[in-house]
């Protein structure tokens, strides 16, 4: 049904418009108390098996929202409401924002695809932080808080723009998360040089630390899957070297060529941040890298083309104790994290792993 829908509607309509008025039919829909939990229990049944402890907390499973859908955090109950396990906001920026102009989000759609220039939009570190601290949840889930470069902000100021929006939204933060790897903001992905990735980690942690003393905010790093391998494994190294508690593995790809692409040509060019199907593979052996050389010393999250709870098993067998997804939520509709967490029990209670946990990282630790 919902299939039908996208093709009549929202596939007729300018990809963002789209996005925001499904996103204003969600959050209108949690704000009435029969009709969420009606909503609750057809889109978000619990599975036992598939509870998930990672970062110190825990969850009803391991299948979460990447940033980018919720910048601001106006949805979060809502985006439990439809049964995603964890919600992760952002990314948000010390300052407010207004992004790039428009039009700065393309659907490929016979790709099963996204590419967005939208260059963090968002309402600032200090609007987000506020309405963190004015939340009162209607459903019980995770949240996690991505941060990112103010665009106007000089490479050589990126630190201390980082620190002011971890100092702001560390208290609210379940786990916070460093994004030095989105393609649309100039110079960021500089950042994930080991030489400069140090001391802004350091910094972060810091940060977290001086705002909540109370707790220790998990901390984790998302990186892209252009990263060069020896790359990926200089962050590996460096993760663990600082104590970082998580990678998050992986943002979108500038890359075009050997993607199998079918779409219009002409959408294909558009510059941006390629999501979705065709982002697959390469996430997924990033994933693999990065737990041969980290194996259980830190939590790895695993993005970029999960569409399936295939997509989902094969990023837990692979490393990844969490996994996320975003693209596929677009052109899957409201039962993308009910189908996927079925599917998932269900190969969980085929497979020879008694839980979840034990399952993480089993084709790495034992390759046919």
């Amino acid at each position: 049904m919902y299939k039908t829908f996208f093709s009549l509607v929202f596939k007729r309509m300018d990809a963002e418009r789209a996005h925001h008025l499904a996103f204003r039919w969600i959050r209108l829909a949690v704000r009435v108390p029969v009709l969420r939990t009606f909503v609750a229990a057809v889109f978000a049944p619990r599975y036992k098996e598939l509870r998930t402890e990672a970062l110190g907390l825990r969850m009803h499973g391991p299948f979460g929202l990447a940033a980018g859908f919720d910048k601001n955090a106006v949805a979060i109950d809502g985006m439990a409401m439809l049964g995603f396990d964890h919600v992760e906001i952002g990314t948000v920026t010390g300052e407010p924002q207004p992004g790039n102009p428009k039009k700065r989000l393309f659907r490929l759609v016979e790709d099963r695809a996204l590419i967005n220039r939208m260059g963090f939009n968002n309402d600032g570190s200090l609007a987000v932080a506020a309405r963190l601290a004015s939340r009162r949840p209607v459903f019980k889930t995770v949240v996690g808080v991505n941060i990112g470069k103010t665009k106007v902000v000089p490479e050589a100021e990126a630190v201390a723009d980082y620190v002011k929006s971890a100092e702001r939204l560390a208290p609210y933060a379940d786990y916070l998360v460093v994004n030095v790897s989105s393609p649309n903001t100039p110079g960021l992905r500089d950042l994930q040089a080991v030489g400069h990735l140090r001391p802004l980690l350091s910094a972060v942690r810091e940060a977290a630390d001086r705002a909540v003393p109370a707790r220790r905010v998990p901390l984790l790093v998302k990186i892209a899957p252009d990263l060069a391998d020896e790359d990926v494994d200089a962050v590996a190294d460096l993760a663990v070297e600082l104590g970082l508690d998580g990678i998050i593995a992986t943002n979108t790809t500038i890359a075009r060529e050997g993607l199998g692409l079918t779409s219009d040509p002409a959408v294909v060019q558009e510059t941006g941040g390629l999501s979705g199907a065709p982002l697959k593979a390469r996430s997924l052996e990033v994933l693999r890298r990065l737990y041969a050389r980290v194996g259980d010393r830190i939590t790895l999250v695993g993005v970029g083309g999960v569409e399936t709870a295939e997509d989902a098993w094969q990023r837990i067998l692979a490393g990844a104790t969490l996994v996320q997804g975003y693209s596929a939520f677009i052109y899957q509709g409201p039962f993308y994290a009910r189908d996927l967490h079925k599917g998932l029990a269900a190969r969980l209670r085929q497979s020879p792993y008694a839980t979840l946990a034990d399952a993480v990282g089993a084709d790495v630790r034992n390759p046919a």
